[in-house]
């Protein structure tokens, strides 16, 4: 028999969902600028007042959505990391596991992406601040790897965060050219050039470190 406590997180757990499908589907068919709370919700099935127990504004309810995917996000690159090996292996790991979040964690990674692409900053400061926390958390661990596969040579923080970058944004970017891959990747076959990613900016880090 499920007991009180059990039944109220199962019963939170499904509004967020269904939070989460209304919030994903109105973005990519209005934007944040055409989306209200009031759409949200009617989307969602739920009442209005009920968005408003969980989030206070629109804004809010799309940098918590964000926040909840990167932490997901960051638990599975932290787990691929653990794992061990080369410097290169780990990179890929970490590549197969974003794409793993993109497959598995749609929602998420779909208004994650729409924020990253989109040309404004639609959050106020403290906002923007708070989502972005999240995304350093996980650039720090793939400049973890950069700076072990230089620990024989000092290699300026700048230099291991730039690269950390260029990794991050290059397998990002890959994963927009999937629809692509019976047209320009014709061929090539989407994995291999995906996690090729990690190998040249691996070996252009080298040769500059």
């Amino acid at each position: 028999m499920v007991g009180t406590k059990e039944r109220r997180a199962r019963e939170r757990k499904m509004r967020k969902n269904q939070i989460l499908d209304a919030a994903r589907e109105l973005l990519a068919e209005n934007g944040i600028a055409g989306t209200s709370m009031n759409q949200i919700a009617e989307r969602a099935e739920l009442s209005v007042g009920t968005l408003y127990i969980y989030f206070k504004n629109k804004e809010d309810l799309y940098a918590s959505l964000q926040e909840e995917g990167l932490e997901i996000l960051y638990n599975s690159i932290a787990k691929a990391v653990k794992k061990g090996g080369t410097p290169i292996e780990r990179l890929k790991q970490i590549a197969k596991a974003y794409l793993r979040f993109s497959n598995k964690e749609k929602n998420y990674f779909e208004i994650i992406n729409y924020f990253l692409t989109t040309p404004e900053i639609v959050f106020p400061p403290e906002l923007k601040e708070r989502i972005d926390s999240h995304g350093n958390r996980i650039i720090s661990l793939v400049e973890g790897i950069f700076r072990e596969s230089s620990s024989k040579a000092y290699v300026p923080e700048k230099e291991l965060r730039r690269h950390a970058i260029v990794f991050w944004s290059s397998i990002h970017g890959l994963l927009q050219f999937r629809k692509l891959e019976s047209t320009i990747l014709k061929g090539m076959g989407f994995l291999d050039i995906y996690l090729y990613c990690a190998e040249i900016v691996l070996k252009s880090f080298k040769a500059n470190s």
